[in-house]
């Protein structure tokens, strides 16, 4: 089963496509899509488009999106909430099942311990998918674990 996962951004969306057959987990492809963020409507347009190419080259069988959580920036809330929208339309046009994982359900899954910091996410998630080499960006990285967290879920 292939599985993508998204973590939602203003101007870098991470994604992580991972591979899951008999217990394994096998990373096929992780990044980010970039957006100039000057023009939101350009903007949710590549991204839609960056989703889709994704879609098309590794037709994902589910997908984690990760919920949003701010306490702070209520500016950043809106930018990020609406490019998350775009994401949900997307997979949900391309019929995709979509899970939807609180972070500290991501940082549960892959370290055991719902506070983890980044770099201990990360250092998880290398270990998970065999990966040499830091991970980089992080919103990659994040991206990974949350495939990781929908992998090992199978509430659809």
């Amino acid at each position: 089963m292939i599985i993508l996962g998204i973590d939602p951004g203003t101007t870098r969306i991470g994604f992580g496509v991972i591979e899951s057959a008999k217990n394994h987990l096998t990373v096929l492809d992780y990044g980010i899509i970039s957006t100039p963020g000057k023009d939101r409507s350009l903007d949710y347009k590549l991204i839609s488009e960056g989703l889709s190419k994704l879609i098309a080259a590794y037709k994902p069988e589910r997908a984690g999106v990760e919920k949003l959580f701010f306490s702070k920036n209520l500016k950043t809330v809106m930018s990020v909430s609406e490019a998350r929208g775009v994401i949900m339309l997307t997979l949900a046009n391309h019929g995709i099942p979509i899970m939807e994982p609180a972070p500290q359900q991501v940082k549960q899954a892959v370290s055991a311990y719902g506070s983890a910091g980044k770099a201990q996410v990360e250092r998880m998630v290398r270990l998970i998918l065999k990966i040499q080499g830091t991970i980089k960006p992080d919103d990659a990285a994040d991206a990974l674990a949350i495939a990781i967290c929908a992998a090992n879920n199978n509430i659809y």
